[in-house]
């Protein structure tokens, strides 16, 4: 088939390990022919361009900045991203018939696009990877009210992306549940599971965990607790520095926080005011550099801010899951990973609300730690048995075997 996938994600090559990047592979494998569309933000000065690697196409699309960014030029950028879309692939590949229709939220802004290659391709499936609940995740974190304007606007095009989408690929079985209650012309037999998977990697050569510790100076004697990937207001960002504020003197563990993002900044400035013993502050690393640090260390965070009445289900799971390590993840109470987690045996859940709850998970590892290596195990075949990117593939292949 010829397959086209809409992101605003960064994809600048298909080598790149990511949700996105290994699912596409996975349709190359398979014998597909893959045509990637994603923005190159000003910010890159690149021009729009359309290349081969290694068997795949991808159109990046010259736009403004989309991602970690002002407001304003966040808001313009996804507007114009529409328009900005539909002229490169009516100018770069309007030339190719399509039989699947693939995009991702964010955004919800593609309504156009994917009516111009439905239109265009009538025969095709479209298909819908939704990893994004908005506006309403907006209305949870108080931009907004749902009286607004702006709500209104947005939810139009929300109800009109479901309406125009064939099926709809949740991350977990609260996502699914929260599209249906909250959408009831939906018909159910179009919302499933399609949950965030990854490309398992075959290690050459084991970790060198005690040199890699030793470049980014953390403990050897110590379980080290890390969180890896965005901080910004979706990630509570004031709770997690909560937590390290009451954890900050520890001597039994240590606490790593690696990424970047709108509310880095806040964090950052009371890492230099507070100089805890127990925590290290690294900006955001590289994908390569990033998956040696987490096996290096001993048990994954998450956090999500409790106003959510979205469920969320982060993909930084995966990297932690992967590399057999529990999580301990403090969430609002809609999000069912928590609940996931402990069912099946590789992590803890709090509510990201109350500290005293996050630091009782905490002490709840150190009273076992010979239990950190099992849950790990539990949480790598969880992975294995669910989370591999070939459960994505045939969610979404499926439809084709009539």
């Amino acid at each position: 088939m010829n397959v086209i996938f809409l992101t605003v994600s960064r994809i600048r090559s298909i080598r790149n390990r990511g949700i996105y990047t290994d699912l596409m592979r996975k349709f190359r494998d398979e014998g597909h022919h893959v045509y990637i569309v994603a923005p190159v933000e000003r910010q890159f000065g690149l021009s729009t361009d359309l290349k081969c690697e290694d068997g795949v196409h991808i159109l990046n699309v010259k736009t403004l900045n989309v991602q970690k960014t002002n407001v304003v030029e966040k808001g313009i950028g996804t507007l114009l991203l529409e328009t900005q879309f539909k002229k490169a692939i009516k100018k770069y590949l309007g030339h190719i018939s399509f039989d699947l229709i693939l995009y991702s939220t964010p955004p919800i802004t593609l309504n156009n696009v994917i009516r111009y290659l439905k239109d265009k391709n009538p025969q095709a499936i479209t298909y819908l990877l939704l990893k994004d609940i908005f506006p309403q995740n907006a209305v949870d974190l108080g931009m907004f009210s749902e009286k607004s304007l702006f709500y209104k606007m947005f939810r139009r095009k929300e109800v009109q992306l479901y309406k125009k989408s064939d099926y709809i690929g949740c991350m977990s079985p609260a996502n699914v549940d929260f599209v249906l209650k909250h959408n009831p012309f939906i018909s159910k037999e179009k919302v499933e599971l399609a949950p965030n998977s990854l490309e398992l990697v075959v290690k050459e050569e084991p970790c060198n965990c005690e040199a890699i510790r030793l470049k980014y100076k953390l403990p050897q004697d110590k379980p080290i607790f890390i969180y890896g990937g965005n901080l910004g207001k979706p990630q509570g960002i004031d709770f997690l520095i909560q937590c390290l504020e009451a954890n900050k003197d520890r001597t039994d563990c240590h606490f790593l926080i690696v990424g970047n993002g709108t509310e880095y900044k806040k964090i950052e400035s009371w890492y230099k005011q507070t100089k805890p013993k127990s925590v290290s502050l690294y900006a955001r690393l590289s994908k390569e550099d990033y998956d040696l640090l987490v096996q290096s260390c001993d048990v994954g965070l998450i956090f999500l801010d409790h106003r959510f009445l979205i469920p969320n289900f982060p993909s930084r799971l995966l990297s932690y899951l992967e590399y057999k390590m529990p999580i301990i993840a403090a969430t609002d109470i809609h999000s069912d990973m928590g609940r996931i987690a402990e069912r099946n045996g590789f992590g803890y859940w709090c509510e990201s609300k109350k500290t005293e709850d996050f630091t009782a998970c905490i002490n709840r590892i150190l009273e076992q730690p010979d239990k950190i290596k099992t849950m790990g195990e539990c949480g790598f075949q969880y992975l294995l048995d669910n989370y591999q990117v070939k459960h994505t593939y045939q969610a979404i292949i499926q439809h084709f075997k009539c």
